[in-house]
């Protein structure tokens, strides 16, 4: 252990400053979480990462800001101990955090906000366990629920001590083989349940920790959520616990439907709860998220979906006003309309109560940012659109916490295309006077970035709509010069390009390579109403394709500063279709470079994939079914027109889109005589998340299109060729 005494600083953005914003600055800054205030709303708590490539290591840190002087100070900064999930106990200065400990335990750590040195293991979990949430309960004791993988048995798994099997096979007997970047084993996610106790000696105790889905006598139920499931999927309070799960009676390989579950608490410290009930939702069969419980317990807000299978499908606001009944409960969809269709045409990605129950919280994408904005409970059955109030404005919100709860400020973290950690403090009566408590990049002044870089425009896409683009330039941008095109496409296809940071696609990089950057939102992006979003259903190659030739040619009508003939396309995912579509069209020709990362090349090949409901809906049917769908829009039946020099990318461990699709791809471009490369990571998956595989990734892309466009290579350590 390499302890760093870092006990007192203001932001990385006050000391440090890029002379350029490289692939290693970028991967190298620090990396926080959202930051969640105290009791009173005097401190805020937050973890934060850094990584050095001098070192090849990463920092973990655990920081304490002063809201009122806007100082933090460091309770933990470590190379080797990883601070995670703080949580406030209670109305004072006292936090709960997780670290790891021996042989794949888990420590409960209680310290003092205001002493970094006055900390202590309250109690150790046999096992990996996560997303920690508190809640106080009677006589100063706190209950605590914690996510972790069970055993059938339901005892909580721990790899490092399990029994290893002598053999390596798997046996299946259902579709759902793998998933993501795993295999389907015989543990599942679960939620455990404990209480924190005071005693006089020691503080505060941990109980023996249970696992509370088999105490309300679930089987076959798995939260969160894999993959990326976390807090997200649940809720707690001192009577009881509310969560979402895939539904256990449908194979999650073709299905998307979710259940929401409430599970009443009888007693925290004698592990008594009573029988889960199962909240039906009439007419909301997909999936759900986001369940939040208010004060009493007694009520649940949470976003759903009407359709089974899709996605994407558009998120409602429903709050459930009854859910110990499961069968009938009061439950209201908030802007419900009699087409079915709602009020408003976006879909949340998250919603909350204020600690005072006055409010929701309501974060959603709207036109390429994240917005907050705020809901009175009251009334709710009649509430429509103009009664949202809109909080924010630019950017996009990550998360958004009541200050204190005698009053209406909330502590909002964010992020933008230039601002990679924003915490601020905005008061409802006057929303447009932003307190700004602390950014990690000085508003981007740190990496050399500022929002002047940034423009947005319109053009008119297929069937006539308007279709958004970002424009990004250079910082050095001089409106003299002539830039080459980087043009980026995003994934999903339900994605979009938005005002908020990324440490693996990032515009800001490519601007500064000497690129101006056009990132459109094309037909299927999120963000600009459900129905241009279900429009690219059975139009993969079409719509979107049609948007992006004509926000090409938009472009080149109207930006003089860009070089057209030094142009190049990349993309992933979707993303990465798409491109493999464009070199097989006209609009590849207009290319001088392209690069696909874990793209799709064969649409067939679908079916080697885990979520199969996602190709099912997006063509329409099965291959049997509707072959003529399947094969229309399959990138491969174009590669007699393949010939622009393209860098494939594909990662080992992307299970949604296998590594076959990159080689096949690859392949066809040598044997035609394409100037090609591949770059392959064995232990990624459908991102490449390790800061020197994601470093080689970026050295390998930027000479690619650099070379072609006559801009000098990024670095000469990039990937030397094997063959």
């Amino acid at each position: 252990m390499r302890p760093i005494n870092l006990l007192i600083g203001i932001c990385f953005s006050v000391s440090i400053h890029a002379v350029q914003f490289t692939p290693e600055v970028l991967l190298s800054a620090p990396r926080r979480d959202p930051a969640i205030p105290n009791s009173d709303g005097t401190l805020a708590v937050y973890t934060q990462s850094t990584y050095s490539f001098d070192e090849h290591e990463r920092t973990y840190e655990l920081r304490v800001i002063d809201l009122a002087t806007k100082e933090s100070r460091a309770l933990i900064s470590s190379t080797e101990v990883h601070p995670s999930n703080p949580q406030w106990l209670g109305d004072g200065n006292l936090l709960l955090w997780l670290e790891g400990g021996e042989n794949g335990t888990t420590k409960f750590v209680v310290g003092d906000a205001l002493t970094p040195d006055a900390k202590y293991v309250a109690g150790t979990a046999p096992g990996p366990v996560g997303d920690l949430k508190v809640t106080p309960l009677d006589d100063g004791k706190v209950g605590i629920v914690v996510s972790g993988q069970a055993n059938p048995d339901g005892s909580l798994y721990n790899s490092e001590t399990a029994e290893k099997p002598l053999s390596s096979g798997r046996y299946y007997t259902s579709i759902w083989v793998r998933h993501w970047d795993v295999y389907i084993e015989p543990q599942r996610n679960s939620l455990f349940y404990g209480v924190l106790e005071k005693s006089s000696a020691k503080g505060y105790v941990l109980s023996d920790i249970k696992n509370l889905l088999a105490d309300a006598g679930l089987k076959g139920v798995e939260t969160p959520i894999p993959p990326f499931g976390g807090t997200d999927h649940f809720d707690i309070n001192a009577n009881a616990v509310a969560f979402v799960a895939k539904d256990p009676s449908l194979t999650p390989a073709t299905h998307t439907a979710v259940l929401l579950y409430y599970i009443p608490i009888s007693s925290w410290t004698e592990h008594r709860v009573e029988k889960a009930n199962v909240v039906h939702l009439k007419g909301l069969k997909g999936a759900k998220s986001s369940p939040s419980l208010s004060a009493d317990g007694k009520s649940v807000v949470l976003l759903a979906q009407e359709k089974d299978m899709y996605e994407s499908d558009k998120n409602r606001i429903v709050l459930v006003r009854n859910p110990r009944n499961g069968h009938s409960p009061d439950a209201v969809e908030v802007f419900a309309s009699k087409d079915g269709k709602g009020l408003w045409d976006r879909s949340p990605g998250s919603v909350s109560w204020t600690k005072d129950n006055k409010y929701f919280l309501i974060a959603v994408e709207d036109q390429a940012k994240n917005i907050l904005y705020r809901l009175p409970v009251k009334h709710v059955e009649r509430a429509k659109p103009h009664d949202l109030q809109k909080l924010t404005w630019e950017g996009s919100v990550s998360s958004a916490e009541s200050l204190s709860a005698d009053s209406d400020k909330l502590l909002v973290s964010s992020t933008s295309l230039v601002e990679s950690s924003l915490y601020s403090i905005i008061d409802p009566s006057k929303p447009h006077a932003v307190e700004v408590v602390s950014s990690a990049s000085d508003h981007g002044a740190a990496f050399g970035l500022s929002r002047k870089q940034l423009e947005e425009f319109w053009f008119k896409g297929a069937k006539g709509r308007r279709v958004h683009s970002w424009l990004i330039k250079p910082s050095n941008f001089d409106p003299r010069k002539k830039y080459p095109l980087a043009f980026l496409i995003h994934g999903g296809p339900e994605g979009s390009w938005a005002d908020s940071w990324s440490t693996r696609w990032n515009p800001a990089v490519f601007a500064e390579q000497g690129y101006v950057v056009i990132a459109p939102n094309p037909t299927g992006s999120t963000g600009f109403g459900q129905e241009f979003q279900d429009s690219i259903q059975g139009q993969w190659g079409g719509l979107p394709y049609i948007d992006l030739e004509r926000g090409f040619e938009h472009a080149r009508r109207t930006f003089k500063f860009i070089d057209f003939d030094r142009a190049v396309a990349l993309g992933a995912s979707y993303g990465g279709y798409m491109v493999n579509w464009i070199q097989g069209h006209d609009l590849g020709r207009k290319f001088k470079a392209l690069v696909t990362h874990d793209g799709v090349f064969s649409m067939t090949a679908q079916w080697a994939s885990e979520e199969l409901y996602f190709p099912l809906v997006e063509m329409k049917g099965t291959l049997w079914e509707v072959p003529e769908e399947w094969k229309k829009w399959d990138p491969s039946r174009f590669t007699a027109h393949w010939s622009t020099p393209h860098l494939i990318i594909h990662n080992d461990l992307d299970y949604r889109l296998t590594i076959a699709e990159g080689l096949a791809a690859f392949n066809v471009l040598q044997v035609r005589g394409v100037e090609s490369a591949f770059l392959e990571f064995p232990d990624e998956n459908h991102w490449v998340l390790n800061p020197e595989n994601s470093l080689v990734w970026h050295q390998a892309v930027f000479n690619w299109i650099n070379t072609h466009v006559g801009l000098p290579p990024i670095s000469t350590d990039s990937p030397q060729p094997i063959n």
